[in-house]
């Protein structure tokens, strides 16, 4: 009796069809969600959501495009960050905010709401979303500055408290105060206070890095 053929494609490995982005997703928030952005890999996701690791790339490009789907955050912050970041921290925290504004006064704006939500409502979620802004966000931050690491970290922390604050205020509460004035209002009006915040004088810095890392001030 002759052989039976051997099949072209490996067992246990679903093919890409409709269904593959779907069960990508699927799998990639019960891993960030279970082991944080940094632990997961996108093979392990492959693996979980039966597919060869190359279609992960396919549907999503790179782990932190994967990451932002899995919480509809439909743009790439961290190409958004390398860019604005290009010209040095200098005027960064202008550009900042009103990069940031501009893109959630756009199409996009259900999208990030529903999003910042869904971060806030689930534990994991918003344990997976700090590391990510940590790492793949504020970490260039990080780089670019000149100071020592424990009060840079302090520095891009206070950014990006700021800014949650203010999307929180804006887009869901709507606060007055925040909802009132347009987007280059709030520009000048936040963008020297980040830019503070990256390079401005601090007079007890050391007490907000010791308060920061849980050791008791003097």
């Amino acid at each position: 009796m002759p052989a039976a053929p051997k099949s072209s494609s490996r067992a246990g490995r679903r093919p890409g069809n409709q269904d593959t982005r779907g069960a990508i997703l699927a799998a990639a928030r019960e891993a960030f969600a279970a082991k944080g952005f940094a632990a997961t890999s996108i093979r392990a996701i492959a693996a979980e959501a039966e597919v060869d690791a190359a279609l992960v790339h396919h549907y999503f490009g790179s782990k932190q495009e994967l990451f932002l789907a899995t919480v509809a955050l439909p743009v790439p912050l961290p190409d958004i960050f390398d860019r604005l970041l290009e010209p040095g921290i200098d005027g960064f925290g202008e550009r900042l905010v009103g990069t940031v504004l501009a893109i959630w006064e756009s199409d996009a704006r259900p999208a990030l709401a529903a999003g910042l939500r869904s971060i806030i409502a689930d534990p994991a979620m918003t344990r997976t979303m700090r590391e990510f802004a940590t790492t793949e966000l504020m970490g260039r931050v990080l780089a670019a500055m000149d100071v020592p690491p424990a009060e840079a970290e302090l520095r891009a922390g206070l950014v990006a408290s700021h800014l949650l604050g203010l999307f929180t205020a804006r887009y869901l509460i709507e606060l007055p105060a925040a909802v009132g004035p347009s987007a280059e209002a709030l520009t000048a009006a936040v963008g020297p206070v980040l830019q503070r915040y990256l390079d401005g004088d601090f007079a007890h810095a050391d007490d907000l890095i010791r308060t920061g890392s849980g050791e008791d001030a003097p």
